[in-house]
């Protein structure tokens, strides 16, 4: 296991049994084993080259898409939030980002570099790395539409650049190379004008504000929409807005989102979710399809 190994020259921080409820956005979840925030891309590489060959690793930014079980998760967490957190731009209508940068960032730096077509991830409640690994979108677009190239790591520590043609990518989902992690992307806008894109984002913001419960602790939308439907729709519709299990409650604003009030667990959410896609399936014959991560094992 990793803690019975010497680990040399790593540069990050490495706690054990790091309690999750501290690193994803509804606030609940139980303890990694261990819990690594790296310094750096090359400091990743070396502990992906330490790693033992059957040590389990779960990958999380923000936390924002993700439900932990109240078990925790067994083997390593990789934490990129706030750690590879490098922009750049690279020239006059691309940039590069790493995978631990705050999609809204991004959505400010794309317009701080005069650039537009990037004010809609403002609206992702996320990280860049976690964009990438959904095809995550708002306000009608989605990260694939800007992505040029990508760059990856796989379980040895191996750097791959990779080519948008080397994936599928489809309404939050992307499939290509198995293994490999993203690490950064370069991506590509039009040129803008960057008062207009200043005034863009805030009233993209202003929006999400308006129809989603922004003050409290949720993942952002819970499933997907189904094809020519909305599934905060068909949640609605199914009268249940408000519904809850335990701490986990239905938001009375967005039924599309659930929120924790405050004293939920993860097996309360989790619960919840079902109760949800069930009643939709009973009611309306559709399949409601999860689009929060879930890991770890239940208590």
């Amino acid at each position: 296991m990793m803690a019975a190994i010497k680990y040399e020259q790593l540069r990050g921080v490495l706690t054990e049994h790091e309690p999750m409820s501290r690193h994803t956005s509804w606030r609940v979840g139980g303890t990694a084993d261990r819990f690594y925030q790296p310094a750096d891309i090359e400091d990743l590489v070396l502990l992906l080259q330490q790693l033992p060959d059957d040590e389990p690793v779960t990958w999380v930014g923000l936390g924002s898409n993700l439900l932990v079980r109240d078990g925790g998760i067994r083997g390593t967490v990789i934490a990129t939030s706030g750690m590879l957190n490098e922009m750049e731009q690279i020239d006059a209508q691309d940039i590069r980002v790493e995978a631990g940068v705050a999609c809204a960032k991004v959505a400010r730096f794309s317009v701080r570099c005069g650039l537009r077509g990037g004010e809609f991830l403002a609206g992702i409640p996320g990280t860049m790395g976690g964009a990438l690994a959904m095809n995550a979108g708002a306000f009608g677009n989605e990260t694939w539409e800007c992505v040029e190239s990508v760059e990856t790591l796989d379980k040895k520590g191996g750097r791959h650049l990779r080519t948008t043609d080397e994936y599928r990518v489809d309404y939050r989902q992307v499939s290509g190379p198995e293994d490999e992690w993203f690490v950064a992307a370069r991506l590509k806008f039009l040129p803008g004008d960057s008062e207009a894109g200043s005034k863009r984002i805030k009233q993209l913001l202003a929006q999400r504000g308006e129809t989603q419960p922004t003050q409290q602790a949720s993942c952002g939308s819970v499933f997907r929409n189904p094809p020519d439907d909305h599934a905060a729709r068909l949640i609605e519709a199914c009268g249940l807005k408000g519904t809850c299990v335990g701490g986990a409650c239905v938001s009375d604003k967005h039924a599309n989102f659930i929120v924790n009030m405050g004293n939920a667990k993860a097996a309360d959410i989790e619960a919840l979710i079902n109760k949800v896609s069930d009643t939709v399936q009973r009611e309306r014959g559709i399949q409601l399809v999860p689009e929060v991560h879930m890991f770890g094992e239940k208590k």
